[in-house]
């Protein structure tokens, strides 16, 4: 489910070609988005208008989605000839936060992660604090209906990357969801990569 990698694509997008960079951000605080409680006005209220709205269906619910996307034709990035940008999304249900994603290709706050070490991740056995250990700081975190189970959390590690030259523009996005049952221990592992993965 590429929900922001795809959305943080199509949003940069106008940006990389026209050369203009949109408004800015800095990555929020987790701690401070809380699913299930914060409402959408009051994500409105923090970040002001978004730059795209949408819905998605998952589980057969309708899920509201809105996106904050920044890009530049200058700056830091994880890799040479990416295009520095920033995308930041959340994810609605009843007007209710159920999920919110972070993603970047600056070099300061990238959410690049190692694909390669997913197989270390095992169903049934390994936690929470495994996880966070082999793959760093997750950049997003989703509850039902954005996962199945109805009692749970999932972290997000997402990425996505535009690569611009002379002749095309290539794209490269990746997304691991690893959802947790109530104890903390992994029950799901989803993982989507599409484009020429670089080599970490």
């Amino acid at each position: 489910m590429f929900i922001n990698a795809r959305s943080w694509l199509i949003a940069v997008l106008p940006f990389v070609l026209a050369g203009c960079a949109g408004t800015n951000f800095v990555r929020p605080d987790p701690d401070s988005l809380k699913n299930g409680q914060m409402k959408y006005s009051e994500i409105l209220d923090r970040f002001g208008a978004p730059r795209r709205e949408g819905s998605l269906v998952k589980n057969d619910k309708n899920v509201k989605t809105i996106t904050y996307s920044y890009a530049s034709t200058v700056g830091t990035t994880r890799r040479e000839g990416v295009v520095p940008a920033r995308g930041l999304t959340f994810l609605f249900l009843d007007e209710v936060l159920v999920g919110h994603e972070f993603i970047s290709s600056w070099r300061e706050d990238h959410t690049d992660f190692d694909g390669g070490r997913i197989n270390q991740i095992t169903k049934g056995q390994t936690n929470r604090t495994e996880v966070v250990a082999l793959l760093g700081k997750p950049s997003g975190y989703y509850i039902y209906p954005l996962i199945a189970p109805t009692t749970g959390e999932a972290v997000v590690y997402s990425y996505a990357e535009l690569m611009q030259s002379e002749a095309e523009l290539k794209r490269v996005r990746k997304v691991l969801i690893v959802t947790f049952d109530p104890r903390g221990i992994v029950i799901d592992i989803n993982y989507s990569a599409s484009g020429d993965q670089p080599r970490q």
